[in-house]
């Protein structure tokens, strides 16, 4: 309102200034044109060219403005249109995200009408077609979005969801490589890509993957020095299925040194380490192994390092330098008394299988001790009793995976039931609602199954009893003496 109030002044003033500048220099104007003589003063020529002007710029803005009328209508209808189009589009939208496959296919058709612009409506029309289960249409929609550079990255998304649905690895993988390559900053990619490459088994590409995705900060930061050692591993075992037992080696080292105290790492590279023919370092890394975590493949490898043939008490020898390198843990006596029983120091194998396995042995040692018992012969009844024991002893330690608990013996970078990576460590294994073992008899030969119930059912169901061991327990009838438990007065009456 004052801005308005200072122009009108302003203008005002400027007339004013104007007529009385004229008025102090009076003269008069002539114009003689076809016959026509016209004469004025100069105030009123001005005056009169003044009016003339501004009456020419009105009628020249009223013939505009009538000229634009049609295009003011054209643009009113399409920016209606384009409005209406978009209230589909939108509904469209809110129709998928309810479940509503004929609404959504009706806002879609609409939209596509009204928009007339293919980017906008291909990926509605696409979701629609997923909605009612026609999965050819959907295909169709999203490939054609690839032809756009604009909807591209929404088409290879919707076909890499296709292939998941599907279960299409091969697809899924292309799919997530063509996306990468248009947005390779999206951290979702990055962790799509390198799932399906674990799943196809491609370690080398899932390792370029993983530290791509380490620098976007795409994976948490706590677990990358893990995830990275047990790719590593991934590529190892990825080399020597192809035959380079080298760069195996190379890929085992760089986990071992990634996270000191790996146990897979450990294994792995000392394994690779015995195989390359470099028996001192692979002593050096078990020895060492052996003073923080004892494990029985550490023990086996490292019972593999000096083939001593038939000297079994040279063995036994090496296994107690290993036994005093940790002397308190169960693997340290278990390993022992394994080199004992090659050996067949009974007396030594008892002593160290005794001590491993305390007042409840696991079902390992029951089984070692069922071994010595046999071999040795001289209880032929504590067979039965370990074996007896060795089935409802509590389960050895395994691979158990930290995310579905499953037990495996021996460990890979991928649960094999649950497909997790990375979740395998080495510990003890809940037990099964329902156990089962074969039994051996003295000759070393399988006999029936003893079937072990639920430990709250607190009881032992032989589907078949064992033989006993002299024929002096068994009583005329068939059935077993007193030993046996199950005796009959089989005397006549008197």
């Amino acid at each position: 309102m004052i801005r308005f109030t200072v122009t009108t002044i302003a203008a005002l003033a400027i007339v004013v200034a104007a007529a009385i500048w004229f008025s102090e220099r009076p003269g008069i104007v002539s114009i003689e044109w076809q016959g026509w003589l016209i004469e004025m003063s100069v105030g009123r020529f001005v005056l009169s060219t003044t009016v003339a002007l501004i009456s020419a710029l009105i009628v020249i803005g009223f013939f505009r403005a009538v000229g634009h009328v049609p295009d003011r209508i054209r643009e009113s209808l399409r920016i209606s249109r384009r409005e209406r189009g978009y209230r589909a589009l939108t509904q469209g939208m809110v129709a998928v995200a309810s479940g509503d496959p004929d609404e959504a296919n009706r806002q879609a058709r609409r939209a596509g009408v009204l928009l007339e612009d293919p980017p906008l409506t291909m990926l509605l029309s696409a979701q629609a077609a997923q909605l009612n289960g026609d999965e050819e249409a959907a295909t169709r929609y999203f490939k054609g979005m690839l032809e756009r550079p604009e909807t591209a990255f929404l088409g290879l998304r919707g076909l890499l969801i296709q292939s998941q649905k599907n279960n299409d690895r091969r697809g899924e993988l292309e799919y997530a490589e063509r996306v990468y390559q248009l947005q390779p900053k999206t951290p979702w990619v990055l962790t799509t890509m390198f799932d399906l490459q674990i799943a196809e088994g491609r370690w080398r590409a899932a390792l370029e993957t993983l530290e791509k995705a380490i620098k976007q900060r795409a994976v948490p930061t706590d677990a990358t020095r893990h995830r990275r050692a047990t790719v590593l591993l991934g590529c190892s075992a990825e080399s020597e299925a192809g035959g380079d037992l080298t760069q195996a080696l190379k890929f085992a080292q760089q986990a071992n040194t990634l996270v000191p105290g790996f146990l897979p790492a450990i294994l792995r590279t000392a394994d690779l380490m015995i195989r390359s023919e470099r028996p001192r370092r692979a002593t050096r890394i078990i020895q060492e192994a052996w003073e923080r975590k004892p494990h029985p493949e550490l023990a086996r490898l490292y019972g593999e390092l000096e083939k001593t043939g038939s000297d079994k008490l040279k063995q036994v020898k090496r296994f107690e330098h290993l036994l005093s390198l940790n002397a308190q843990h169960v693997e340290s006596h278990v390993a022992l008394a394994e080199a004992a029983l090659a050996a067949e120091l009974w007396g030594e194998a008892r002593n160290h299988l005794e001590k491993a396995g305390g007042d409840n042995p696991s079902a390992r040692i029951c089984r070692m001790m069922t071994d010595l018992e046999e071999r040795s012969g001289e209880n032929p009844d504590a067979v039965r009793t370990w074996l007896l024991r060795a089935a409802n002893a509590p389960p050895d330690p395994a691979w158990v995976c930290d995310d579905c608990g499953a037990a495996w013996g021996d460990w890979t970078p991928v649960c094999g039931n649950c497909q997790a990576l990375g979740t395998l460590a080495w510990g003890p294994q809940s037990r099964a609602p329902m156990l089962g073992a074969r039994l051996l008899d003295s000759g070393g030969a399988q006999t029936d199954t003893v079937t072990v119930l639920a430990p709250e059912d607190d009881a032992l169901v032989l589907e078949n009893r064992i033989p006993p061991e002299s024929p002096a327990d068994i009583t005329p009838d068939g059935n077993t003496g007193p030993d046996g438990g199950d005796s009959k007065d089989t005397s006549s009456p008197a």
